[in-house]
């Protein structure tokens, strides 16, 4: 493993080659585990790399709704977050809790649930290991949490009053070197009733757990810039965003300090055509190997109001949910976009790597009716696994059908090397 003095070295040795990426899906590892959450039911499976295969194997309870998860450096321990709120709801329970992961990938609980103020729409872990940092939508805001030596979850860290974190918070992640945390500020789409709320990128010092604000990143006024993810290259100062409303990919320098460019380097397109329903940006990721970088397209959740109907009931007449696949140019960072890979799925609100890079799973968040002449083909959400060509390109393999039952989404899922 890299310790937090070594990725300081090498941050500050050269802005050139900043430390390893913050993608910790990508470490090496010879047995894989995928999780996936369903509701309070987080699922375990074992993954076959050779053979692009899932395998079920146990699962255990969260107490609310999964939200997000990501493993300790050391792959021992794995940090879920649970909300019983969600997507336009902010809900009155809200924990976060950690698991010991066996050499298996079998949960195990790890201490008790810790009980949060307000919906945590998404988790990570420093590059030390010893904080926890966590992400909440509404009120758009943060929180540090000191992890212990044997993995367990500790006291927060009191951070100073009136810390700018944007509107609509929705991602947390500390910068190769450890030195700042990166918060992605997402903004709102303007509605009937409301105008817009900008988005930013917010980049704060950090030093013993401690957030102190060094710099808010958006073009103009943070307009028309719905930023919802982003991730590091593994040796190159690129720091690629995700733009999730104006389905758009941004390119930033990473400075050795770990700040940003005030000016994207690059911004490019995320589709070769818009569908006629609701399409966003999705989560993105950088390959292991640094010459690729994917995203999602996620198509096929509007609002049933806004849905055409067949036969009484709501439906599409297409799903148009992809994963762009972008080539890196290795000297200047430039991605170009050379391929739009179905996704099997609708509205893939999830996906990751294997250690190697070989493989993908998507997950895709719920069912779709889609009107196909005068039937209605019912797409169940899914894991889809695809192999990732040596020219970065996709290829289908299988997919696993999720029951979601009648209300409940396959809200995250991720793969995760063992110890």
């Amino acid at each position: 493993m890299i310790d937090r003095r070594t990725f300081s070295i090498l941050l500050a040795g050269s802005v050139a080659a900043p430390a390893l990426s913050s993608n910790v899906w990508a470490q090496a590892g010879k047995k894989m585990a995928l999780y996936s959450g369903v509701g309070t039911e987080f699922t375990h499976y074992d993954v076959d790399v050779e053979g692009a295969a899932l395998t079920k194997r146990g699962s255990v309870k969260l107490p609310d709704g999964t939200q997000y998860a990501w493993p300790h450096p050391n792959r021992q321990f794995l940090y879920v977050t649970s909300s019983a709120g969600g997507a336009g709801t902010s809900g009155n329970s809200h924990h976060v809790r950690a698991f010991r992961i066996d050499p298996s990938g079998a949960l195990t609980p790890h201490g008790e649930p810790v009980a949060l103020a307000h919906r945590p729409i998404h988790n990570s872990v420093d590059r030390s290991g010893n904080y926890l940092l966590i992400a909440y939508n509404s009120p758009s805001s943060v929180s540090v949490h000191h992890i212990k030596a044997d993995g367990m979850i500790g006291e927060a860290v009191p951070q100073k009053a009136g810390l700018d974190c944007g509107i609509y918070a929705h991602q947390i992640l500390a910068a190769p070197g450890n030195q700042s945390v990166l918060l992605v500020a997402r903004g709102n789409n303007a509605t009937p009733t409301t105008p817009e709320d900008p988005g930013g990128l917010r980049v704060f010092g950090f030093k013993d757990g401690l957030l102190t604000h060094k710099a808010s990143v958006a073009p103009g006024t943070g307009h028309g810039f719905g930023p919802r993810h982003l991730d590091f290259h593994p040796t190159q100062p690129w720091v690629f965003v995700s733009i999730e409303r104006q389905n758009q990919i941004y390119v930033y320098r990473l400075t050795p300090d770990g700040g940003l460019s005030s000016e994207p380097l690059f911004v490019k397109s995320t589709i070769l055509g818009a569908d006629k329903h609701t399409s966003s940006a999705g989560p993105i990721h950088v390959h292991p190997n640094g010459r690729f970088v994917y995203l999602t397209n996620r198509a096929g959740v509007t609002p049933i109001a806004t849905q055409e109907r067949f036969e009484g009931r709501p439906v599409f007449n297409s799903n148009d949910s992809s994963i762009a696949v972008y080539a890196i140019d290795q000297q200047t960072g430039e991605p170009t976009l050379i391929e739009t890979s179905y996704a099997e799925g609708a509205h893939t609100r999830t996906f990751s790597f294997d250690a190697s890079g070989r493989i993908l799973v998507a997950g895709s968040l719920v069912p779709i009716a889609v009107r196909q002449g005068d039937k209605v083909n019912v797409i169940p959400a899914a894991l889809s696994v695809f192999r990732v060509g040596q020219d970065g390109k996709l290829t289908f393999v299988r997919k696993y059908d999720i029951d979601t039952g009648t209300n409940l989404t396959q809200w995250w899922s991720g793969m995760v090397p063992m110890a």
